[in-house]
Formats: structure tokens, C-alpha cells, sequence
């Protein structure tokens, strides 16, 4: 039991996407169609190329974005809203998980590579909407993304977080390996239980991990 871990946490950081929704409900496959349509648009280049594009630079700087802005000089702002716009339709409610949530000590924070206000509409969407303190998007660390350590600092200033009396609760393994340096409790919130020095526990369903908490 993971209890015991837990006890000094007074401060909980969640990631947004495919952690605080399962990643069965494939928001992302929406975005993923939104972003590769706006390379095309902006970079002038086919299908294939743009996906190729979207794909190359996530896995080198942990956002397409980040790619686009240093390769091509791309606004942010405009990105960030095209890509954003998706359908919420098939999210359901957890009203488990919000209790959970709820019943967890000291400050809730969420902490995205999207934007605040798309990740305001996920949390309405599962009956999240209400329960933390603060919702941080990348806008809000100046565009740097997870995993990059001056995006960390950047969040956690803002929302007085001391990471070693904190936990961080994240999809991507990269975006755990800073946290981790930074003395928080890691969680991989993920199907498969990757194992990797950086990562303290693993769970593949977060509404059953938090209630072994609270």
C-alpha cells in the first residue's frame, strides 16, 4: 500500500491529458488530427510531411510546439486555440475520482502542456471542475514545455509548490524525470508499468490509486 509514501505530501500535482481521463477516451487522436492540419497550413507542406513534422518534434522537445516556435517561428497563441478546439462529447463524469480529489490534504494543482483554459473544460467535463487550486497551462510557464526544468520552476513559483513535500502525477515518463530530481513523489499514471529509476509508483488507474490514499 502506498499510503505511507504519501504522508509529508502537501501539495498535488496532476498532468491533464491521459492522466486525469483514461486514455481510452482518445481525446488525443483529435488533437493529433488538429495539429498535423496546422502544420500544413502554416509550413505549407503535405499530409504526410506535417505528421511527420508533429511527431519528430514531440518526441524531440516534449511539444510540437516547442518545434514549431524554434524552428519556424510560429505564434503560440493561435496554435494553441486551433489545436485545442476538439469535441468533449465522449468524456463521462468520475464522480469517485472527484471525491478523492477532494478528500486529498493541502493544495490540488493541475499542471498541463495545453492550455488553462482547454484543461478547465476537460475537468468540467469529468466532474472535476472546482476542485483545485490552481490550473496551469504551458501559456503560463511562457511557453516552455514539460520536460523542461525552467517550465517546472516557472509553475511551481507561481503556485508555491515546495517539491519535496509534493507529488506529481503524469502520463509521460520524461515528464517525471525533473520532479524527481526536484525531490517529489512520482506516479506514472499510464497502462503499462514502465520501470525506470525516476518513477516511485505506478498505477493504471488513478481513481483506484487515490482512494488507496484518502
Amino acid at each position: 500500500m502506498p499510503k505511507a509514501s504519501f504522508a509529508h505530501v502537501d501539495t498535488w500535482v496532476f498532468d491533464l491529458d491521459n492522466t486525469l481521463y483514461p486514455p481510452q477516451m482518445r481525446l488525443f487522436d483529435q488533437i493529433e488530427v488538429r495539429m498535423t492540419n496546422y502544420v500544413m497550413t502554416a509550413l505549407g507542406v503535405d499530409r504526410p510531411t506535417a505528421d511527420q513534422m508533429r511527431k519528430d518534434y514531440w518526441a524531440r522537445y516534449g511539444t510540437t510546439l516547442t518545434g514549431l516556435m524554434r524552428e519556424h517561428d510560429v505564434d503560440p497563441a493561435p496554435y494553441l486555440h486551433e489545436v485545442h478546439e476538439i469535441s468533449l462529447d465522449h468524456l463521462s463524469a468520475d464522480l469517485t475520482l472527484a471525491a478523492h480529489i477532494k478528500s486529498l490534504p493541502g493544495q490540488c494543482i493541475v499542471y498541463t502542456n495545453g492550455t488553462a483554459p482547454y484543461a478547465e473544460r476537460v475537468l468540467d467535463a469529468r466532474g472535476l471542475a472546482g476542485l483545485f487550486d490552481g490550473i496551469y497551462g504551458v501559456e503560463n510557464a511562457d511557453f516552455l514545455p514539460k520536460p523542461e526544468r525552467a517550465a517546472f520552476e516557472t509553475i511551481f513559483d507561481k503556485a508555491n509548490v515546495e517539491p519535496t513535500r509534493a507529488a506529481m502525477f503524469e502520463d509521460d515518463l520524461r515528464n517525471l524525470k525533473v520532479p524527481h530530481q526536484m525531490g517529489m513523489r512520482t506516479v506514472h499514471v499510464a497502462p503499462a508499468d514502465t520501470e525506470a529509476d525516476h518513477v516511485h509508483h505506478h498505477t493504471d488507474d488513478l481513481t483506484d490509486f487515490l482512494g488507496r490514499l484518502t
